[in-house]
């Protein structure tokens, strides 16, 4: 009895000498993998980061085990890559904070659909087939988040590439979720081929073989793209402003004379090197500017424009009112004296040919941030989470708007306006080039973070749009980094974070479609429908089994 009773003692010390082993191995395939991402200049981190995961992941048994070691895997990674979204600064706000740190401990969860479906695949096709499954699922995570109403896509594993211009070119044909596979299948390989050598101590050529093929494969790709492709003459002269306005104050009222005069006078500096587009950073101004109370303004703005004969584009808070109810949509809010209105966080262009401005509404919100998820289907969530700084309702804009520019020389250059956070989803993206764009615009205030990893994450996140799509982008920033990127990825001019800045450059403009452009959806639903496929597989078989034991 006491014999069994210390062996059982002895057991219990190595199980947890052996959990304390894999937890390091999880914790190492976290930092691994957060240091693979910007502004850490590590991608190629990426490309093991996963493989203590592997290890670990083939080991456990039970569903539950697999997703407690996957959770704590994942949460060391998020931690590391996303510790900023709190803000963390001393004006931050209490719900900014409080939703910061919520999204570090349940972005994880979300990664759980992963291992559920590898350990599904696993009783269903055995170890390695499941394995090799695996990327797909990932894929098929990383597309059912980006478009769930509590959607925040931000780490798809292809966005740690950008500092690894060579390896990206292949997104023009695959895109980012494309990326994400390649790096997925790098990891399985290499992972199968220590497996190999620890049992069998040699190599099994075949996984080695696959791993150097397929990184060398993408590697070639990229390097005949960079060495073949030809960049457009046609071009046009952006000057990108950046104010370094303090988002906080900025919603308080006052100063809307010299915020406005500030924008005019270093726009008049871009115009005086020649800049024939002028971009404003996001929210530019803290007022509905076309509601009617700023004729003023309006007016200096619409006078700037006609002067110099040029374009403006500027981030701008749009209300609309509707005082017929018949003509409200059906997502109208309602003031405290019963007019329904619609507000959006919108694009404004103006243009020297017209007063009339045209608008662009922005559809892609931040959870939380600018519309609280699921707040249709459950109104009483817009009373309860509310931002102090006023922007955390906003409605969904209903079209991808592309401007066009066709004066000053310039033969019909077509711009599509895309709102900060719009820029980290790929296919929405492309979605302004299939609509005739040849030029993407971003317009963004990132200085809501400070000086943090989150503003030099989200500028390189545009760099994988400008390769996919092989677009020139144009990214102006409150405080930085405002950019231009050529479309091979490469960043032609940048701002420093935090500095009043203008910055005045030419951005090629490439017309046409890429693959990628043309079928933004080739990857996502392919690994979809593979997942669909392998569930299906399973119930089958489990039905079967069940048939088969009655019988």
């Amino acid at each position: 009895m006491k014999l069994f009773h210390k062996n059982k003692i002895e057991l219990t010390a190595d199980q947890i000498k052996k959990r304390k082993r894999e937890l390091l191995l999880g914790l190492l395939s976290g930092i691994l993998l957060g240091l693979s991402y910007p502004p850490v200049p590590l991608p190629f981190l990426s490309f093991f980061a996963l493989i203590p995961y592997l290890y670990v992941m083939e080991k456990r048994d039970s569903l539950l085990s697999l997703n407690r070691f996957t959770y704590f895997t994942l949460f060391i990674f998020n931690l590391i890559t996303l510790y900023w979204v709190g803000s963390w600064t001393k004006e931050s706000d209490t719900f900014l904070m409080i939703s910061g740190a919520a999204l570090l401990f349940f972005n994880p969860f979300f990664y759980l659909i992963v291992p559920t479906l590898y350990h599904f695949s696993r009783k269903a096709f055995g170890k390695l087939k499941a394995l090799m499954l695996l990327p797909f699922y990932w894929v098929t995570f990383e597309y059912l988040y980006s478009i769930t109403d509590a959607r925040f896509p931000w780490l798809t594993l292809g966005n740690c590439l950008p500092y690894f211009n060579t390896f990206i070119q292949i997104a023009d044909i695959v895109g980012v979720y494309g990326i994400s596979l390649i790096i997925l299948f790098v990891n399985i390989f290499i992972y199968l081929s220590i497996k190999n050598l620890k049992q069998n101590r040699k190599v099994d050529n075949r996984f080695a073989m696959a791993a150097v093929l397929l990184f060398f494969f993408v590697l070639v790709y990229g390097t005949i793209r960079i060495n073949s492709f030809t960049l457009s003459e046609k071009k046009i002269k952006v000057g990108l402003i950046q104010p370094n306005l303090n988002p906080w104050n900025k919603w308080k009222d006052g100063n809307l004379d010299e915020q406005l005069t500030q924008y005019l006078s270093l726009s008049d500096k871009a115009v005086a090197q020649n800049a024939k587009l002028i971009v404003w950073p996001e929210s530019a101004l803290p007022v509905y500017l076309l509601s009617g109370n700023y004729d003023r303004e309006v007016s200096r703005i619409n006078e700037f424009v006609s002067l110099h004969n040029i374009f403006l584009m500027t981030g701008m808070p749009d209300i609309n009112f509707y005082f017929n109810r018949k003509d409200a949509p059906v997502d109208a809010k309602e003031t405290k004296s019963g007019t329904l209105y619609t507000s959006y966080n919108s694009i404004l262009y103006f243009s020297p040919e017209t007063d009339a401005v045209q608008k662009y509404g922005k559809i892609k919100l931040v959870p939380f941030g600018e519309h609280v998820p699921f707040v249709e289907e459950f109104p009483f969530l817009g009373d309860f989470i509310k931002w102090e700084v006023g922007i955390s309702s906003w409605n969904v804009g209903k079209n991808q708007t592309v401007f066009n520019f066709n004066k000053n020389g310039i033969s019909s250059v077509r711009a599509g306006g895309v709102i900060c956070i719009e820029s980290i989803y790929p296919e929405f993206v492309a979605g302004f080039v299939q609509r005739g764009a040849d030029l993407i615009v971003v317009v963004t205030n990132d200085s809501w973070y400070g000086y943090s990893s989150g503003p030099f994450q989200h500028k390189e996140i545009s760099v994988l749009r400008a390769v996919e799509n092989r677009k020139s982008v144009v990214r102006t920033a409150n405080g930085g980094v405002s950019c231009i990127i050529d479309p091979m990825g490469r960043t032609v001019a940048s701002t420093k974070l935090f500095t009043k800045d203008i910055l005045v450059n030419d951005a090629v403009i490439q017309e046409g479609m890429t693959f990628y452009s043309a079928y933004p959806f080739t990857i996502p639903y392919l690994a979809s429908l593979i997942s669909i496929v392998t569930i299906l597989f399973f119930y089958f078989k489990k039905i079967s089994n069940r048939i088969s034991k009655k019988s």
